[in-house]
């Protein structure tokens, strides 16, 4: 029994759509941001003393962090989406999926926080918005001819990269990073996509 806990306009969306892509039957629990402050409700603190979002309760366990839910829906319903152990690709594979949730998250967030400072922040935007050039910069010149991330098809990696992609064409243009906009449009493009947006909303 899967159940996702899935905060609107949450990095989350990204676990529907995984389980979108692996079929298995889930469960969703819808939870709003406050209107004043943006945060998420309460509620998700009765879940994991972060109350943040995602939180994936697999059969009584609560599962939190995007990159270790998709690794354990992965091992249990689609070793597909995960390259072969030991391999080149899973190596990559691993690099992908920690730079998603680390590397990328990092000036990005910044770039949230200090831009609700308005002028107070604004010495500090040149040397935030070279460091999401520099790792938008990465994304765009490690994209394979495929498209993905890794290897030739689909994977894990790339459903976690699809958030700082995203981010990319909020923050940047398509002429900027052509490829980044090939796969966003790509993804997004997706049957299991769609039907993880029209379950839980962007």
């Amino acid at each position: 029994m899967i159940t996702v806990h899935h905060l609107n306009r949450s990095r989350s969306l990204r676990i529907l759509w995984l389980l979108e892509e692996i079929g298995e039957p889930y469960d969703i629990v819808l939870h709003e941001r406050d209107a004043q402050t943006n945060l998420a409700p309460p509620v998700l603190k009765a879940l994991h003393p972060l109350g943040k979002s995602p939180v994936v309760d697999l059969d009584g366990r609560i599962i939190m962090e995007s990159a270790a839910i998709a690794e354990v829906l992965c091992a249990r319903y689609a070793p597909h989406l995960v390259p072969q152990a030991g391999s080149d690709d899973h190596i990559a594979y691993l690099e992908w999926m920690h730079f998603a949730e680390g590397s990328a998250m990092t000036p990005i967030l910044l770039n949230l926080y200090v831009g609700r400072l308005g002028e107070a922040g604004a010495p500090l935007h040149p040397r935030i918005n070279d460091e999401l050039d520099n790792h938008f910069g990465y994304m765009e010149a490690c994209l394979r001819p495929s498209g993905y991330f890794v290897g030739d098809a689909l994977t894990a990696a790339d459903i976690l990269l699809s958030f700082p992609a995203q981010i990319a064409m909020r923050l940047r243009t398509a002429g900027d990073y052509p490829k980044i906009a090939e796969f966003v449009s790509r993804i997004e493009g997706r049957a299991a996509f769609q039907r993880a947006v029209q379950k839980g909303g962007i």
